[in-house]
């Protein structure tokens, strides 16, 4: 399932990450709205499950979200500030991490970090800003699948058609939110107009 949030507010908030002119720390201001924005999309079916609490008139009912039930995990690097907007909106998630490079040459990703909580059971949501070839997002999720969570998201500002056309394949049950589904990939496996390379951007 593939979900593109067509909100004015963010399109706005994303528009002013493409902008070259944009400077570091405001981007990862932007980014971490707009992941909170999301994250309250990607979770709208979260259960709540009563448990009764003191107010002031005495004891009553409520329904309540568990927190732990939701993993975070970033793609790091671009994902860090992403993984911050998410926690402000679950901040008793759990989180883990995985990092993976892209071959410039073969545009094949290789994972060489991971440390993940149990996922067994759990909803796990993928942060990273762009999904361009897809294999990154492919590769993340062959590894998280392993822990056998409930249920795989990810959220990304923009995508790919052609990234997203991998993942809807490869694992037919993951749900993607995005907010824009550009116009397609560079010969160098760049999302065009895309928003550059987001790692240099924020960390160079």
């Amino acid at each position: 399932m593939v979900r593109e949030i067509k909100h004015p507010v963010l399109i706005h908030k994303l528009n002013r990450i493409r902008e070259l002119s944009t400077p570091r720390e405001t981007i990862f201001e932007l980014l971490k709205d707009i992941a909170s924005f999301m994250v309250y999309e990607a979770l709208s079916d979260l259960e709540l499950v009563e448990r009764e609490v003191d107010i002031w008139i005495g004891r009553r009912r409520f329904g309540f979200v568990e927190e732990k039930t939701v993993v975070f995990v970033p793609i790091l690097r671009a994902g860090i500030p992403m993984l911050e907007g998410a926690q402000r909106v679950i901040p008793k998630a759990s989180t883990g991490f995985l990092a993976l490079k892209r071959d410039e040459e073969t545009l094949k990703s290789h994972l060489y970090y991971s440390r993940l909580p149990d996922l067994s059971g759990r909803k796990v949501i993928i942060l990273d800003p762009m999904l361009a070839t897809g294999g990154t997002l492919a590769k993340a999720l062959g590894e998280i699948v392993k822990g056998g969570p409930e249920q795989t998201m990810s959220i990304h500002i923009v995508c790919a058609p052609q990234g997203i056309q991998k993942v809807e394949k490869e694992f037919p049950n993951h749900k993607l939110y995005t907010i824009s589904i550009d116009e397609g990939l560079s010969d160098r496996g760049y999302i065009l107009p895309g928003l550059g390379d987001m790692g240099d951007r924020l960390f160079s």
